[in-house]
């Protein structure tokens, strides 16, 4: 626990109920969505900028390292707490700081919630297009630090791409206000971009100017199911060829549809099916059926065997029903879920399913990918029993294999989720030396006594 004079420091600043060393209190903030666990020695919430700006003083004054958290929706350790460590929750920073629609512009607090962003820019005819599948909970904070992304990734981008500034707190206390609240900006580095991805390792990021576009007028969804995952890959293939994109270009693999029809939701699906594709398109009213009679015909093609579309809410939400039971359905295969976030270029997607299925078969274990095909994007998911010490040695063997097949294929360790403390030990076999020690000495410039989220993003050095 806090050493009392510290924690007195805390809440002098902060008052008692927001700075916080009870066992309830730090139980609570022990873990995210990962299986591990570590009690910080505080939690503390402020309420603003200068809060915490006060707070990265204090600790810098003590050598506390500092792990800023969201809703701690992550599933690679990013905002599990290091040893020793004061946890910063910026989850009553909820405040939207300015709305301005004609310059399509928000700018926003931390800890304002994913979709609440959204839901405030729609009812100005606008939308802020990143939807992590976490949207409803996950803060704008986490998205910024993992720049998180989600299904309209494929045609908007991720979280990086919607980001004009940002107001953040570097380790040794220094302000930064970077980027600007235009479209376009040539006069400093590049640093809004630099932090967006950094997982807290670099500042504190307090508030974001976000851009917003135009909210479509209408979309419409293609379910399209195919006897194989090779056949649904290269339909994947066809439609990034040609010129209409979609909004969202889903995959599901065999293995997930045997896990959605044992769970009981894939009755709609013809018998046979081996794949799944999820396809949307949105835009003008007049324009929609125009994109889906072009995605249709991109589809079609060996192995497909039904291709259903919708055009109302209702019949959208009933085309979604077997991949919105997915994860529930994976939970019957095993009790924990070993999620690895990879990307492959497009071309490499067919390669990269045939290699998960020949690791599923080599290493004995039952693995169900889906996610983000329109950008080559996989949620790859060991399937184990924690308790079983054979079974989670042969799953570390193949995340091992795994990962290399990856980086063979040309593609990256994370699409989205980040690296955290779950896969840093990873990122040396992506980046080389030269690299990684550009990437310390910015670590050092903007961090100089290594308090930010410490265990995180950087392997250790050799």
């Amino acid at each position: 626990m806090l050493a009392t004079p510290i924690l007195a420091e805390f809440q002098a600043l902060l008052g008692a109920d927001r700075a916080r060393a009870d066992a309830d209190t730090l139980a609570l903030y022990a873990s995210d969505e990962t299986p591990r666990a570590c009690p910080p020695e505080a939690v503390l919430f402020p309420n603003g900028h200068d809060q915490v700006k006060a707070i990265v003083d204090i600790a810098r004054r003590h050598r506390l390292p500092l792990v800023a958290r969201g809703a701690g929706s992550g599933n690679v350790g990013g905002a599990l707490p290091a040893p020793g460590s004061v946890v910063v929750s910026f989850e009553c920073m909820r405040r939207v700081l300015a709305f301005d629609p004609a310059d399509r512009v928000i700018v926003v607090e931390a800890g304002v919630v994913t979709d609440e962003i959204d839901r405030l820019a729609r009812g100005a005819g606008l939308m802020y297009a990143p939807d992590p599948g976490s949207g409803a909970y996950c803060r704008i904070g986490g998205n910024l630090a993992m720049n998180a992304a989600g299904p309209r990734a494929v045609k908007y981008g991720a979280t990086r791409d919607h980001v004009l500034g940002l107001r953040a707190v570097t380790g040794d206390g220094r302000e930064l206000r970077v980027g600007a609240r235009t479209s376009k900006y040539a006069t400093a580095y590049d640093l809004t971009r630099l932090l967006v991805g950094s997982e807290g390792t670099l500042a504190l990021i307090t508030e974001a100017t976000l851009r917003l576009v135009p909210a479509p007028q209408a979309v419409a969804t293609l379910r399209v199911c195919y006897a194989d995952n090779a056949a649904a890959c290269a339909a994947v293939q066809r439609v990034m060829h040609q010129p209409v994109l979609p909004c969202a270009l889903e995959f599901m693999d065999r293995r997930s549809i045997d896990a959605i029809r044992e769970y009981g939701g894939a009755e709609a699906l013809p018998p046979g099916t081996g794949a799944v594709l999820m396809v949307e398109a949105d835009g003008a009213a007049d324009d929609v059926p125009r994109q889906i009679a072009a995605l249709r015909a991109a589809l079609a093609g060996p192995g497909m065997l039904e291709l259903h579309s919708g055009f109302t809410a209702d019949e959208i939400a009933r085309l979604w029903t077997a991949r919105k039971s997915l994860s529930m359905a994976v939970k019957k295969i095993a009790p924990l879920k070993i999620n690895e976030d990879v990307v492959v270029p497009i071309g490499a997607l067919a390669k990269l399913v045939e290699t998960i299925d020949r690791l599923g078969i080599d290493h004995r274990l039952p693995i169900v990918s889906f996610g983000h095909a329109g950008n080559g994007n996989l949620h790859v998911n060991l399937m184990v029993h924690a308790d079983d010490a054979d079974e989670m040695a042969r799953a570390r063997a193949c995340r091992d294999a795994l990962i290399d097949a990856v980086l063979h294929l040309g593609g990256s360790l994370s699409g989205e989720h980040g690296i955290g403390s779950e896969k840093r030990r990873y990122v040396a076999r992506e980046l080389d030396g030269d690299t990684l020690a550009m990437m310390r000495a910015l670590k050092a410039l903007f961090d100089p006594h290594g308090l930010l989220n410490p265990g995180k993003k950087l392997p250790d050095a050799a």
